[in-house]
């Protein structure tokens, strides 16, 4: 039968039975239940975009996706916690269910619309993010926001110094962090560990040139005073025999041109961070970093699980 609706977009059993559908084909294998109520196709790809409108078609149209569902249906490194998050303006508009965590909103929350789904502004998600994620983790998002290219890190520091809401001043900790230029996640943990130990904060991105102002080289995150690069790497093995060659190419001009090279694996941030931070203190060390404390700060350990 004809339906008047495209079920490959989250609908209400209401509208379905006002389609024509029975409950007993809501039940069967053409159809797969988002939340209670709420149902798709089952052809219709399992993704963030469609758990989350699922999830608004719960509540009022001022609704909007918030917290860590906002984060992903804006593209943000967050943990996918297995719940979404619906902010509502009014407390009468609050819904309980087992797979949704609702929020009321203060009337100043900013609200935008992304792929056509109503979700916290990017910096408006930042500050909801600061009541959920570790300061670290929220780096990482801070970082991701102003890599879009739409704000710079001051822009984010300076929203958050003028926000007065819950989590203030956990956001502003993570914002204060928060730096242009940074390619990953990963690069953010990375930065972070040598910061939080005390060491002094490496360059994000430098270049090197050649005579005609060519970029040669780029460096995550360098010491170019002291010619020292220190570069996360997760790949197990070269991706191919032109990145390998790459690779080798690259290696010999550092070594030749007087620069060492520290290279931080998956395991260097999340198992044995205690060994990155006094490789990388060995090594500014050896080479006569004139702002090195005498001693490594402890400060990272709360924020880096267990010390390697």
């Amino acid at each position: 039968m004809a339906m008047r609706f495209d079920p490959d977009r989250p609908f209400s059993r209401d509208e379905a039975l006002a389609a024509g559908l029975t409950t007993g084909e809501l039940r069967g294998r053409q159809f797969r239940l988002l939340h209670r109520g709420i149902y798709v196709a089952s052809s219709a790809p399992d993704s963030i975009r469609v758990r989350v409108a699922g999830a608004l078609k719960l509540y009022v149209p001022s609704a909007f996706a918030s917290h860590t569902s906002a984060a992903r249906i804006l593209g943000l490194p967050v943990p996918d916690q297995g719940v979404e998050h619906v902010s509502v303006f009014r407390s009468t508009d609050r819904r309980k269910n087992s797979d949704i965590i609702s929020h009321l909103a203060p009337g100043s929350a900013l609200v935008t619309t992304w792929q056509g789904i109503r979700v916290s502004a990017p910096f408006q998600t930042f500050v909801e993010l600061a009541g959920l994620l570790s300061m670290v983790e929220l780096v990482a998002v801070g970082d991701a926001l102003v890599r879009r290219g739409t704000s710079s890190a001051r822009d984010l520091r300076e929203f958050c110094a003028a926000y007065a809401g819950r989590h203030a001043v956990a956001a502003r900790r993570a914002a204060s962090y928060a730096r242009d230029g940074v390619d990953s996640p990963r690069e953010s943990r990375l930065r972070l560990l040598i910061v939080l130990a005390g060491l002094p904060e490496p360059i994000i991105n430098f270049k090197i040139r050649d005579e005609d102002g060519a970029v040669l080289y780029r460096f995550d995150l360098s010491f170019p005073g002291l010619k020292i690069v220190v570069e996360y790497d997760g790949r197990q093995h070269a991706e191919s025999s032109r990145q390998w060659r790459a690779d080798i190419r690259r290696r010999e001009w550092l070594d030749n041109h007087g620069w060492r090279l520290i290279v931080v694996e998956n395991e260097g941030i999340f198992t044995e961070p205690r060994v990155t931070v006094e490789r990388v203190y060995g090594v500014l060390a050896a080479r006569g970093c004139p702002d090195l404390p005498r001693v490594i700060s402890d400060a990272w350990r709360r924020h880096f699980g267990r010390p390697g």
